[in-house]
């Protein structure tokens, strides 16, 4: 199990400034095969890289998340691994993570718990409780967003402001293949509009909500020949 990196070359297309991938990846973490050991993944699901280029990884299946420094040979344990899976302290299956930069803590969707946590200095708080989340994405202004794969919607909540219900930004109509609607939604991105591109797994698209919009729009895939349950 590992992670890759891919570096950006810059070009010029028709007199529009475009991004070219060179095709040679870089592996920046893992590499070692599957296992525990902090130079291992196993099944690394959700990924964060920070302004210093480190990269945080919720290891799914060793309830884990590391962070791996720019250029390190193995990762450094940053929450969970505590095996009971229940405790405050521990994690079970964690898919995303995202940090709080400001406030220098890390956000971790723990769905075995069916919580999302915060954890800062080994401490830790439980943020949102009986959710199935999935994906988590923060925008410049602080604002938390979750999926909910069991509801098929993606939800909203102000910093600070978790004991309310949040606000639905993308689905909430039940699961289907409408553009009001998702089917398992997994990872999530917000831009700086505060649009959410969704990954709609089983509906085989990528959708786009802008801010406030009662229905979304199909970005990528929809036709089931053109992706297979993105994530």
């Amino acid at each position: 199990m590992w992670a890759i990196s891919l570096k950006k070359a810059e070009t010029t297309m028709n007199a529009s400034k475009c991004n070219k991938w060179k095709q040679n990846a870089i592996i920046v973490a893992g590499r070692n095969g599957k296992g525990h050991k902090l130079n291992q993944l196993n099944s690394p699901s959700g990924i964060f890289i920070d302004k210093k280029k480190n990269i945080f990884i919720a290891d799914f299946w060793n309830d884990r998340i590391v962070e791996w420094k720019h250029n390190a040979t193995e990762g450094q344990f940053v929450a969970g691994e505590n095996r009971e899976r229940d405790r405050m302290d521990q994690l079970y299956g964690p898919t995303d993570i995202t940090v709080d930069q400001q406030n220098h803590s890390i956000i971790i969707a723990d769905p075995g718990n069916r919580r999302v946590v915060r954890w800062l200095n080994q401490n830790q708080e439980t943020l949102i409780k009986n959710i199935d989340c999935r994906g988590l994405a923060m925008d410049k202004h602080g604002f938390l967003y979750v999926s909910d794969w069991w509801k098929d919607e993606v939800r909203r909540w102000k910093m600070g402001e978790y004991n309310n219900e949040g606000i639905v930004v993308a689905g909430g109509n039940g699961h289907g293949d409408q553009l009001n609607q998702l089917n398992y939604p997994t990872f999530i991105y917000v831009d700086e509009h505060q649009s959410v591109y969704v990954s709609d797994y089983n509906n085989c698209r990528v959708m786009k909500w802008r801010k406030g919009a009662k229905e979304g729009k199909i970005v990528a895939g929809g036709n089931r020949n053109e992706l297979s349950q993105p994530e």
